[in-house]
């Protein structure tokens, strides 16, 4: 129960007033799990429950009096809200939290899970110590002989194999610098097989964004959406998947009159909460966008200005939406013309608008095309750079959008720098390790044209892929050999789509190693004998370090306790095992180990030195624990701390990116993206020019013409430049007559970087921050002053297009809508195209009528191996479960509260759960939760799971059911718009 500010002070005098009453003396770790209920017995037992019979959980007695009570702040490691979490701590115990009243984010909330999160500390359903498989069963060995065994494994795997068959997959439960640490490995060792959760969730959102303006993160933030006079949320439900959130979205919506709009196939509850649903099929969000377009540019809503001076290629959107008429709209996604009509006035004319989605928008094979079209509707109406507007992006996990700028990404190195090979010597001067060794690190392939393909260049297998990559035939995956090895840190099993393929992935593996606090799915999922083993990992909340929220904001989370049992930190595991390696004189030569520990504030101050293309070059260490430290003293609705204190003096909170010039620069950071309405040094900016200076383009009639891709008569506030204008080089600032405000340091620097031609050195590439400090006190920004795309040439839909999912409850749609033709995309074919044909052609939507799509609920975050592990949230939803209106239970005899078969389209797939009959889904639609597993078609897998390991609650995870479809762009899978049947079990 959430309490007030004042009621808190209360409870902090019962709290001493109770430790008072204790005897004195010491309370130790092993008292305290005692006196918790934490030790051998209690809930250790609970696994041979049924799962009716879960027990109400009690908190153990209070500690003994006189012990001191120190206070630390950590931030919730589930959903990336960036709640801030404070610890009591008594003699390195953690015995008492509260929500972060002071936090401009949180004010003193949390959802269930955040809640519960001391939990994840000292649950009894941890890996304790290192284990592996041996002839079947789980033994217990050392650290050493785990690091030793692993690291002589995999050294041999790559003298078979090569670099490329270890797969590396990290996780947005790092902090930035285990991220940045985890994908930094993976380069040493010399594949670009690095990923993470975001593959799955928003990693077309990035795809989309960054191809449109610029950068690929959301634009503004949650409380700036408290400014909004209508917000359209589109494929989000944060009522359960970000429940903090909603305060701001509520209280912007009563205190602004606001429209909320909520736009989704599924009655959530925030839809319960909106002022207009508008109920749509899965898989049909470029149409509806489309729809809304129509009544925009016939009635002339659009925002003409706007679009002249900064946005590329919309004559060629009017185009497509020409063909979206209101008929052939509601043909397609079933939405009246005239309701969308109502919303698209509201969100044209009633501004300022913003536009929120998550992962029911990104999760399909159309996934960038639906960001793209999201975008372009704001582009379209002016709803991108100024407070209230904008894209609001909300990430999953703590860390999912630091991890992903950090460059634990098949087609990144850190801070988006590509994989090119300027992109490699950058890093390779800011690691100070010769691009050279890199190289040799890598291997190279001969394509089929005969050409030497450089492996370093060449984009990762994604990681909804990798089984593919285990199963195929060897010539089918293009790399010297299969994937043979999994290190696994932090990653859920059961989050991919096609399981029943991906459990004879694992079990084909030569090396499977899976580091995390909870034995997780990978564990089970497959009948494996040997060579794998589990590394028990300390919470975030026993390590430090930054986090990055989804409003691109960063946060210093202090150790709340030294890691339990015997678990480690992921840096300290990372440092080990380079140490192995052979890796750990070159991987931590700036940055200072003790007791094999990196530390965590050299590794962001590494960051620092390279972060320049993204401006994660101002945040050191010092100046987020600053905020950490005086987070009362920023004001919640801008952000921004008074110009007059010391320390943080004009900051805006967690110095969101991007955050200019090195940190003695001291640039406040950037709360809202491309906001013209402020200078520069003040956290302004234009869209970014990274798209080049100019376009040729092909007329009607066959003669070309070469067409401006910089902005039109637009600038930021104080800019000296009053029009578009390039990427800053040091060439440019010559041109301008800028360069003699460089320092003579930071000449040398640029000259040292590119001796033979310092004028092409950019303002990404200039170590010293000098270009970009001359660029931003002009008034400029770093990276130019350009449009943004509604047509992103270069992509494989230039134009979004609508294209029926792979398994659509409508074939006879799929002749005008196809998929994409069969391709090559990341070493692997990406076949949807065939897949797509032979279900139209076997009649597959007749034989699984129902569409299935899957979510998140509250008390459940993710693969769910930790939160099902989790006392107190176990006994609020202890069965996994499917939606299905009344009318399709009906028919099938099916009651709510029954068990079911749940049957999927593919592979014979299977999967028993209980049924939730409810008109929250429509007729033909069904809806399943994604954070189950442990149980495997049918079949219980609790015996599986270490002794006392396994999690409270089990279920069928909903990936059983998902079928093939992937986004070209990214890889992104498509768990949102599939088949199944349902029948009474």
């Amino acid at each position: 129960m959430l309490i007030k500010r004042t009621e808190r002070q209360a409870r902090h005098g019962r709290l001493t007033a109770a430790l008072a009453e204790q005897s004195n003396g010491r309370l130790d770790r092993r008292t305290f799990l005692r006196r918790s209920g934490l030790a051998a017995g209690g809930l250790a037992t609970l696994g041979a429950f049924q799962l009716g019979s879960v027990r109400k959980a009690e908190a153990g007695p209070p500690p003994p009096a006189g012990a001191a009570v120190t206070i630390r702040k950590n931030i919730c490691t589930h959903c990336s809200v960036g709640c801030t979490v404070i610890a009591e701590v008594i003699n390195g115990v953690w015995t008492g939290q509260e929500p972060g009243w002071d936090s401009p984010i949180n004010r003193g909330s949390h959802c269930a899970k955040g809640a519960a999160t001391r939990e994840l500390v000292h649950g009894d359903r941890r890996l304790r110590y290192p284990m592996k498989m041996v002839n079947g069963q789980w033994t217990r060995i050392s650290w050493d002989t785990a690091i030793n065994e692993i690291g002589d494994k995999l050294m041999a795997i790559r003298e078979k194999s090569g670099p490329d068959s270890v797969y590396w997959l990290g996780s947005a439960k790092f902090t930035n610098e285990g991220a940045y640490l985890n994908r930094k490995f993976a380069a040493f060792w010399g594949t670009n097989n690095s990923d993470h959760q975001a593959r799955i969730c928003h990693s077309t959102t990035v795809a989309g964004v960054a191809n449109t303006w610029g950068y690929g993160a959301m634009t503004n933030s949650y409380t700036d959406i408290r400014n909004s006079k209508t917000m359209i949320i589109m494929g989000g439900n944060p009522a359960e998947a970000h429940p903090v959130s909603l305060q701001h979205v509520l209280e912007g919506k009563e205190a602004q009159r606001a429209n909320m709009i909520v736009i989704d196939p599924r009655m959530t509850r925030t839809a319960a909460h909106a002022t207009e649903y508008v109920r749509i099929r899965s898989g049909t969000d470029i149409p509806v966008i489309y729809g809304m377009l129509h009544h925009i540019f016939k009635n002339g809503w659009e925002d003409k200005q706007f679009i002249e001076q900064r946005v590329y290629g919309m004559d060629d959107i009017r185009k497509e939406v020409a063909k979206w008429t209101p008929e052939e709209v509601e043909r397609v996604s079933g939405v009246p013309g005239a309701q969308l009509e109502r919303v698209a006035k509201m969100f044209a004319t009633e501004k300022p608008s913003t536009l929120i989605w998550c992962m029911g928008a990104t999760q399909h094979t159309v996934g960038t095309a639906n960001v793209r079209a999201f975008c372009i509707a704001l582009l379209a109406t002016g709803n991108v750079g100024a407070a209230g507007t904008g894209a609001n992006i909300f990430r999953g996990h703590t860390n999912v959008q630091g991890a992903t700028d950090l460059g634990l990404d098949i087609v990144t190195l850190p801070l988006y720098y590509g994989l090119a090979e300027g992109a490699w010597k950058h890093w390779g001067r800011v690691w100070e390790v010769e691009y050279d060794w890199l190289a040799s690190r890598f291997t190279q392939t001969t394509a089929a044209d005969g050409k030497v393909v450089k492996m370093m260049e060449t984009p990762g297998i994604p990681s909804t892929r990798w089984f593919d990559a285990t199963l195929m035939a060897k010539d089918q995956v293009s790399q010297s050999d299969n994937i043979k090895a999994m290190f696994i840190m932090g990653h859920g099993g059961n989050t991919v789509t096609r399981m029943p393929e991906a459990a004879k992935g694992v079990a084909k593996l030569d090396l499977l190693v899976v580091a995390d606090p909870v034995p997780t799915t990978w564990a089970v999922l497959a009948e494996r004998k040997d060579n794998t083993y589990l590394l028990p990992i300390a919470t975030s909340y026993e390590t430090s370090g930054s986090r990055t929220s989804s409003n691109r904001a960063i946060q210093w989370g202090e150790q709340i306790v030294k890691p339990i049992f015997e678990s480690k930190d992921d840096l300290e595991v990372m440092y080990l095992l380079a140490k192995k390696l052979g890796l750990a004189d070159r991987m931590f030569k700036n940055i200072k180990v003790e007791n094999n520990m990196p530390v965590a504030e050299d590794i962001l101050r590494e960051i620092n030195r390279g972060g320049f293309s993204t401006g994660y070059c101002g945040q050191s260490p010092e100046r987020l624990k600053a905020h950490m430290k005086n987070q009362a003293k920023f004001d919640m609705l801008t952000q921004r701390a008074p110009k007059d204190l010391p320390e943080i003096g004009g900051d805006y909170y967690g110095l969101p990116w991007p955050c200019w010039g090195t940190p003695e620069f001291r640039h406040p950071g950037t709360p809202l993206l491309y906001n013209t309405n402020l200078s520069i040094k003040e956290g302004g900016g234009t869209f970014r020019a990274r798209f080049g200076v100019e376009r040729e383009e092909t007329l009607p009639d066959g003669t070309k013409r070469k067409v401006s891709l910089l902005g039109n008569g637009y600038y930021s506030k104080d800019s000296e430049i009053k029009d578009g204008y390039p990427e800053f080089t040091l060439g440019v600032l010559k041109k301008l007559g800028w360069d003699g405000d460089l320092t003579p340091q930071e000449l040398a620097t640029i000259q040292r970087i590119n001796p033979a031609n310092p004028d092409a050195v950019s303002w990404s590439l200039d170590l010293s921050g000098g270009i970009q400090r001359v660029a931003i006190t002009h008034g400029c920004v770093p990276y130019g002053n350009g449009k943004a795309r509604a047509n992103a040439f270069g992509l494989p839909d230039a134009i979004p297009v609508h294209r029926e999912p792979i398994y659509t409850p409508r074939p006879d749609l799929v002749a005008k809508y196809p998929t994409l033709p069969d391709a090559r995309q990341f070493r692997v074919p990406n076949i949807g195209f065939s897949v797509q044909k032979a279900a139209v052609d076997k009649g597959v939507a007749k034989d699984f009528p129902l569409i299935l799509s899957s979510g998140r609920l509250v008390e459940y975050e993710g693969g769910g191996e930790e939160t099902r592990s989790n006392k107190w949230l176990a006994e609020l939803q202890q069965d996994m479960f499917i939606e299905i209106n009344p009318a399709d239970a009906a028919a099938r005899g099916i009651k709510d509260g029954a068990w079911v078969w749940v049957t999927g389209a593919e592979s014979g797939s299977k999967a028993r759960m209980k049924a939730l009959v409810t008109e929250r889904v429509g007729k033909g639609v069904t809806w399943c939760p994604f954070h189950f597993a442990g149980w495997f078609q049918g079949v219980d897998q609790r015996k599986n799971y270490p002794k006392g390991t396994d999690p409270i609650v089990l279920g069928e995870s909903v990936n059983v059911l998902t079928t093939y479809g992937y986004d070209p762009v990214t890889g992104m899978q498509e768990p949102k718009a599939t088949l199944c049947q349902v029948r009474a079990a």
